[in-house]
């Protein structure tokens, strides 16, 4: 079975990036195949990852469910909707050379998410005991723990900025872990974009009373800006990158 690592952390803080360089040094370090999951339904992991994504889970959801009130019914005559969505699922996956992504993606319109999260479920409890280890990115928040998507969890990583309200929310899911018992093997938060990769100590106070273990820190970097601006995927960071530098250090220190 996979070791399963969930990244969470509030909207904006970086956690898509930060899964993204994570993804590429498990990768490079010989750790994989990684299977990385956006869970995010806002998803762009493949772009911090640099990988096109022809279908998502939400796109194949909402062709089966309106396949019948099409003009042209895309599921073959006698194949059932059940067979079909296997079909479809199964070429949602991409593949590269290291890692296999899989995007939850959305629905369309209104209506909640119950649908395509019980998709993604379904997926991930049949990909996952295929791979050493797997990541998921999740949306804001850690609505997927709550609704029992994930097939497990072995480390989770939250990630805030150098804000109090940052390191908050990532303490509110850490006690969400907890409630919906979990057990993971560790626990623990990166701060991101912290000024010459150094915290002050408002933060430190708010991670101590929050009671979060803190597993690092990462450094604001103007490149992950740049890269972002020029829709250059951040994985391609250079190699003497902080960033990359700072997340490496904390990785080699976590149990994988």
């Amino acid at each position: 079975m996979a070791h399963v690592i969930a990244v969470a952390g509030k909207g904006g803080v970086g956690k898509t990036t930060l899964c993204g360089l994570l993804i590429q040094y498990l990768c490079e370090s010989g750790k994989g195949p990684v299977l990385a999951v956006d869970a995010d339904a806002n998803s762009n992991l493949n772009e911090v990852l640099g990988v096109e994504v022809e279908a998502t889970l939400g796109d194949i959801r909402e062709e089966i469910a309106r396949a019948e009130m099409a003009s042209k019914n895309p599921i073959p005559a006698g194949m059932s909707k059940a067979d079909y969505a296997e079909f479809k699922f199964a070429g949602a996956l991409t593949e590269e050379d290291d890692f296999d992504l899989l995007v939850m993606g959305r629905t369309q319109g209104k209506g909640c998410y119950c649908f395509v999260n019980g998709l993604l479920q379904n997926q991930l409890a049949k990909l996952y005991p295929n791979y050493p280890i797997m990541v998921v990115d999740n949306e804001a928040g850690m609505e997927h723990i709550s609704r029992g998507i994930l097939p497990g969890m072995d480390t989770a990583i939250l990630v805030s900025d150098c804000s109090r309200r940052g390191v908050q929310a990532a303490a509110r899911i850490a006690e969400l872990i907890k409630e919906c018992d979990m057990k993971p093997k560790q626990v623990g938060l990166i701060v991101n974009r912290a000024p010459n990769g150094v915290l002050n100590e408002g933060t430190r106070e708010e991670i101590e009373k929050q009671g979060l273990t803190l597993l690092g820190v990462v450094p604001h970097d103007d490149q992950v800006y740049e890269y972002d601006c020029d829709g250059k995927p951040t994985v391609r960071l250079p190699e003497d990158s902080p960033v990359r530098a700072a997340l490496k250090k904390i990785v080699e220190n976590l149990d994988l």
